[in-house]
């Protein structure tokens, strides 16, 4: 998990710590000024572009380091390593903090049905996202309902229908073809005649930039006013995942992100860009295929990963 962005920021911390270690001698006691750091910003613009970082969230880092190194004095008594990982750990906690969302304190505090409408492009892994979430709340004893709202594709239905037998949960299901924003109504009235706690939508995946999408995507928004929106992204997509995340956000507004196949996600680059692009956090990371792999998200958990041994 997190290979190459691991391995990028490991070069380059002991690298500028070498370099730095080197001056020591001939320049101790004076301060780090901006010139001398410009070269060694310069290859950690490099190190985070190869670990498909946003260019956007790359300046951000680059400043927030700035701010803590320049100014400060070399002496022996300084280890470089340990201030320039310490730096680095700060800057990127720093692009990940946004308000937290705790989903299950949400759903339980919330007047019910809570209306959850899931968004995405196809093969991000969303409807097994949204089987995990509804194992997750069985689990903290509230029920669902899963709308498929997703009728452009018959296989999407399909494949729901496959997780509500094997979960138990009720499916509200139209054909293939049929109004999607129908199915949400049906299924947020069947929620609210049988006391059901929350409805999770299901939602067509074409690309992004399909203008009838999104014109759909709106259409179910506003006949289901959802409580929540999420995003579901490939962590494997990298930027194109933030670009995604940017466009359905654009248009139907997002307020969380779900991150599949983190397990996998050897760049880290898409999991660091996707909060700090839309000012809205990742509540969960899909670590496999069983409903348990779902694990709660928070910038510690991010940095702690990046910097394991």
């Amino acid at each position: 998990m997190f290979k190459i962005l691991r391995e990028k920021l490991s070069g380059w911390r002991k690298k500028t710590a070498e370099e730095l270690d080197e001056v020591v001698s001939t320049e101790k006691g004076r301060k780090i000024g901006e010139s001398k750091l410009e070269s060694f910003l310069w290859d950690l613009e490099m190190a985070l572009m190869e670990a498909d970082v946003a260019f956007p969230v790359i300046e951000e880092i680059k400043q927030k380091i700035q701010e803590d190194l320049v100014g400060k004095r070399i002496t022996r008594q300084v280890s470089f390593s340990d201030g320039i990982e310490r730096a680095l750990k700060d800057a990127l906690r720093d692009v990940l903090l946004v308000e937290p969302l705790d989903f299950i304190d949400f759903v339980k505090s919330h007047e019910k049905p809570v209306v959850i409408m899931f968004v995405g492009v196809n093969g991000t892994g969303k409807t097994t996202v949204i089987a995990k979430l509804a194992h997750l709340l069985r689990k903290n004893k509230l029920s669902s309902v899963f709308a498929a709202s997703d009728t452009f594709r018959a296989g999407a239905i399909e494949q729901l229908e496959i997780h509500s037998q094997n979960l138990g949960v009720k499916i509200i299901k139209h054909q293939a073809g049929s109004d999607p924003a129908a199915v949400s109504y049906d299924a947020i009235e069947h929620a609210r005649a049988r006391r059901k706690d929350v409805v999770l939508i299901d939602t067509a995946g074409r690309m992004q930039t399909n203008v009838n999408l999104m014109d759909e995507m709106k259409k179910i928004k506003k006949v289901a006013q959802p409580d929540l929106i999420i995003f579901v992204g490939d962590a494997l997509a990298g930027n194109d995942a933030v670009e995604q995340a940017e466009k359905f956000n654009e248009v139907v507004g997002i307020d969380a992100a779900i991150l599949s196949k983190i397990d996998a996600d050897a760049k880290g680059g898409g999991a660091l860009s996707i909060t700090h692009s839309i000012g809205k956090p990742i509540i969960y990371v899909g670590t496999g295929q069983e409903y348990d792999d779902l694990e709660p998200f928070d910038a510690r958990w991010m940095v702690e990963r990046i910097f394991e041994v």
